[in-house]
């Protein structure tokens, strides 16, 4: 397969390695800030990689669409205008895969985050949290990644419904209110833990990313399923539509 990249910094960077050492994948083009994004720099490709930022990848997506080039998005931060992406891409009848984290051990995380915080509701002695920490360097704050497993605690576990980034003053946290916590230190990839605790117990589920090659070689992974979907059923997907086919 060959791939445009859209964003030449550190995960764009380490795409094209994991391209570059694939052995039956190519890279077709790499764009940064200075390139312009029309349809047609998309035309030579099979699947298009996005690792951006929120600005940019709005201002690229009419392009991207317009391409009929399938798009993986890792770019994070647009959680607000998603229902608006949603329908572009169906209007174009395009694809497009997003994900707030491409590691597959993130998303096997992320699975047993949601079951576990399924199996303590009935019990009201547990209560859970959550908590990420990335680089310095880092725009979203929560991440992506601690945004998407809130959302799955909260479907989850009926007895919290509302996420609370951050406390102000003196006030305390409310029973239904679910903690998410961030915080930025040096140069860390990142790690994302679930806290469960009761008067009894303490459970503890987490995840260490030690490089970005698992984001990046699930990005390729997505991208090159995402390719052969897109030739019968174009849409809209997530990591779970990927997942949920692979572990049938």
């Amino acid at each position: 397969m060959r791939f445009t990249l859209v964003g030449n910094g550190r995960m764009g960077r380490q795409v094209a390695q994991v391209i570059g050492q694939s052995g039956c994948h190519e890279t077709s083009a790499v764009l940064d800030i200075d390139t312009p994004v029309v349809p047609e720099v998309f035309q030579d490709s099979d699947a298009i990689i996005d690792f951006t930022v929120r600005e940019a990848f709005l201002s690229n997506l009419p392009a991207m669409l317009s391409s009929g080039v399938p798009v993986i998005v890792g770019t994070t931060g647009w959680d607000d205008v998603m229902d608006e992406v949603r329908k572009k891409v169906s209007d174009a009848g395009a694809s497009l895969l997003y994900s707030a984290n491409f590691s597959l051990g993130v998303n096997i995380f992320l699975r047993s985050v949601r079951e576990a915080a399924r199996l303590i509701a009935p019990f009201d002695q547990f209560d859970i949290a959550f908590a990420e920490q990335h680089h310095t360097g880092k725009a979203d704050f929560p991440s992506g990644t601690a945004l998407r497993a809130a959302d799955m605690i909260l479907s989850a576990n009926r007895r919290k419904k509302t996420i609370v980034r951050q406390l102000s003053g003196d006030r305390k946290l409310a029973p239904e209110e679910l903690q998410v916590a961030a915080l930025r230190l040096g140069g860390v990839f990142g790690k994302h833990t679930a806290f469960i605790d009761s008067d009894a117990d303490e459970i503890v589920i987490s995840h260490t990313a030690k490089n970005r090659s698992g984001f990046a070689s699930g990005a390729v992974e997505a991208a090159v399923w995402l390719a052969q979907r897109h030739r019968q059923n174009p849409g809209f997907y997530t990591m779970d539509d990927f997942l949920n086919e692979r572990l049938s």
